[in-house]
């Protein structure tokens, strides 16, 4: 379902993003948990696919040993993945999930984009900025894992962060395991807070496979989207012969820590 009904920024061919969302978009995504935001320029969409290929293929200038990096599974399974440790897994492109990606020059540039600061701003007020995570997410051609039902929450954090911007860098559909999310189910608050990252129960998971309110996104590659962090969403395998990238990056207010102390990459303010 295209955008599942909500009021789109006009879709202009390469011209990168609008310097800011109007009143319309800031309503629909207190009511529904997105927006479109709109769509890269050739160029950028290109570097950071480009970017992100040559992390996995160990021919980046990166700093591999601060990168968590993850690889997909061969079952498609989320039970069945590693861990998520820092350093490089060997060249290939069957990498699930590579974290902290605000430290690589290109994706650091691209995150600190003004349009990014405005939004951050509005949700947040003038205050100084933080990088929970900087992420590419990733289902390899024909591959990929199943991601259940969740929210974008971590019981860690002292506070929560509410902004997430995701970058489809290919098409993001139901064929390719693309997003599936329920419209304003960010309303309800936090379901499960026994879970570390909000990761729904049996029973939860059950309830949204059911609900009729959930809806497949069809995102073109180069598109740019705000979420809600408690939007309730998953994801499933890819059956393209092609890759399914993105990049998601969850900004929060800066005085953020966690239990044990550890404050984050400070972007800006």
């Amino acid at each position: 379902m295209r955008g599942v009904g909500l009021p789109m920024a006009p879709v202009r061919a390469d011209d990168g993003l609008p310097a800011t969302l109007g009143g319309a978009d800031w309503r629909r995504f207190e009511a529904v948990g997105l927006v479109r935001i709109g769509r890269l320029d050739a160029a950028t969409l290109s570097r950071l696919r480009a970017g992100l290929d040559d992390i996995m293929l160990g021919r980046a200038d990166a700093p591999y040993d601060r990168l968590l990096m993850q690889l997909d599974s061969s079952s498609g399974n989320y039970d069945d993945l590693g861990r998520q440790t820092k350093g490089f897994k060997g060249a290939t492109l069957n990498y699930r999930k590579i974290q902290d990606l605000e430290l690589v020059h290109t994706f650091r540039t691209y995150l600190e984009d003004p349009p990014f600061r405005t939004i951050c701003r509005h949700v947040y007020g003038d205050i100084p900025i933080a990088c929970f995570r900087a992420m590419a997410m990733i289902k390899p051609a024909g591959a990929g894992t199943k991601l259940p039902w969740h929210q974008d929450r971590w019981r860690a954090l002292d506070r929560d962060p509410l902004v997430t911007i995701w970058t489809s860098l290919d098409d993001a559909n139901a064929e390719s395991g693309g997003l599936e999310v329920i419209p304003g189910s960010h309303r309800r608050g936090v379901l499960n807070r026994s879970h570390p990252s909000a990761f729904l129960d049996d029973r939860q998971q059950a309830q949204c496979d059911q609900d009729i309110g959930r809806a497949a996104l069809d995102i073109p590659g180069g598109e740019v989207w705000l979420l809600h962090n408690w939007l309730l969403h998953r994801s499933g395998v890819n059956e393209t012969d092609k890759p399914r990238r993105a990049f998601s990056v969850c900004y929060m207010d800066a005085r953020t820590v966690d239990r044990s102390g550890t404050r984050y990459t400070k972007l800006w303010g």
